[in-house]
């Protein structure tokens, strides 16, 4: 009985031990290239996705090992900022560039591009529903709408539309509009504005209304959102925070549960999800640019 007892115990610790290994992966931080400035994170098949904000490469690598690899190659003329991946492609808000792209997301490949102004715009981030490609303008009170074939292909430059904001939005002098999720079905976008710190809903058609937080609140230096469920992520940049909030049922308002931290941010910028895990890259944003050496990486929380 004495031996059968300690194989038994024997076997446990291995089991143990393996369980608290298969614990260890999913790093808390995964460090990206040295002097990448990275903006926009993307999250599919349990893999992520960053791009650089002034070369317009892309690396994507395994959230369990962080191990990471290099996708779409710097280009001239490109930028990367907020990103998002579906089926099996990823679509890329093209910063001060004017211009949207988008790559196979196992390839890197080419699949389309397109012009989406031809200056005053920052093209800051993009949310894909079932039939378009949504994406904001930090300076033009507009989204711009990229139509999306059945496969998730999309269609030409010719299909481009604008979509000019009414309703509740008012246009501010600085950065606006920059975050944007889509309720599951797409028939609604929430949007968050930069500089007043305010959430909004916004129709196909481009009808804005206010989503009221309780006590007054409000989201300053909002950034990447993340709508799961009825919960709101808002990534608040330079605050090194996210604000959580708890959504009334039709998002016409709500209320800031927590405001998370951590110690591994560094002006974080947007984030994504896998499970119960929130990923968030820092950008290190400063009034005198960093070395060109400098590091960067991705931080992991939980919801």
């Amino acid at each position: 009985m004495h031996r059968l007892l300690l194989v038994v115990m024997a076997i446990a610790a291995v089991a143990t031990t393996t369980a608290t290994a298969g614990g260890a992966q999913f790093p808390q931080r995964i460090d990206l290239p040295n002097g990448f400035q990275p903006e926009g994170i993307a999250i599919g098949g349990g893999k992520f996705y960053v791009g650089s904000i002034p070369t317009g490469a892309v690396y994507t690598g395994s959230l369990r090992t962080g191990q990471r690899a290099e996708l779409v190659a710097a280009q001239s003329g490109r930028n990367a900022i907020g990103m998002k991946v579906d089926r099996g492609k990823l679509f890329v808000a093209g910063g001060e560039s004017g211009m949207a792209f988008v790559y196979n997301a196992r390839t890197g490949a080419d699949i389309a591009s397109f012009q989406l102004s031809t200056g005053g715009s920052f093209i800051n981030d993009v949310v894909v529903t079932k039939r378009a490609a949504w994406f904001t303008d930090s300076f033009m009170p507009v989204l711009y709408r990229v139509p999306l074939r059945a496969n998730g292909r999309p269609g030409a430059q010719s299909s481009l539309q604008t979509i000019t904001l009414t309703g509740d939005y008012e246009h501010a002098p600085g950065f606006n509009l920059n975050g944007i999720d889509a309720t599951p079905n797409g028939k609604k976008l929430i949007v968050v504005q930069s500089g007043t710190g305010l959430l909004f809903t916004v129709t196909p058609s481009g009808l804005t209304r206010t989503i009221t937080l309780a006590g007054g609140e409000s989201v300053p230096n909002g950034d990447g959102i993340l709508l799961d469920g009825h919960t709101l992520y808002v990534v608040q940049n330079q605050l090194n925070q996210v604000a959580k909030i708890a959504l009334r049922p039709k998002l016409r308002s709500g209320r800031v549960v927590t405001r998370i931290g951590n110690a591994g941010f560094d002006v974080p910028t947007t984030i994504a999800e896998h499970g119960r895990r929130l990923y968030a890259v820092n950008a290190r944003f400063r009034p005198t640019p960093l070395p060109p050496d400098a590091p960067y990486w991705i931080t992991q929380l939980r919801k």
